[in-house]
């Protein structure tokens, strides 16, 4: 699989703001995919289930399991998602998870726009099997 839009994008060029905003719609499709996939249930029980796993703490968590996995490229893409420069954080996170779970959006933004998509699969399982 490629990327969706096919346009030409080069990621390295962009901010860290900008990579997450595409890693979100990123994350959340996996999620997504990964639910319903699970076994067809009503969308209140599928949306419910998602809220939880996209969730700032979840990404926070995920981003701390899956950084021993990384190579030196992408934890510096994960450095720069977190440190970036945020004004606000939802109202059920801490600042700190907020920048983590950033900093995953990033990275997921950055693999998918430098079409690699199945280091994203392989992040995504290596996160979730230690939840099992």
């Amino acid at each position: 699989m490629s990327r969706l839009s096919g346009m030409p994008c080069e990621p390295k060029g962009l901010s860290s703001l900008a990579l997450a905003f595409v890693g979100d719609g990123v994350y959340d499709l996996i999620v997504r995919e990964e639910l319903v996939c699970r076994g067809n249930r009503p969308v209140g029980q599928l949306n419910a289930e998602k809220v939880k796993i996209v969730r700032c703490q979840a990404q926070a968590a995920l981003a701390e399991k899956i950084e021993p996995y990384l190579t030196q490229e992408e934890a510096d893409v994960l450095r720069r998602g977190r440190n970036a420069h945020v004004t606000h954080a939802p109202k059920s996170a801490t600042m700190g998870e907020y920048h983590a779970a950033t900093a995953l959006e990033a990275l997921f933004g950055y693999l998918y726009l430098s079409d690699r998509i199945d280091r994203i699969r392989e992040l995504f399982r290596i996160g979730n099997e230690q939840n099992q």
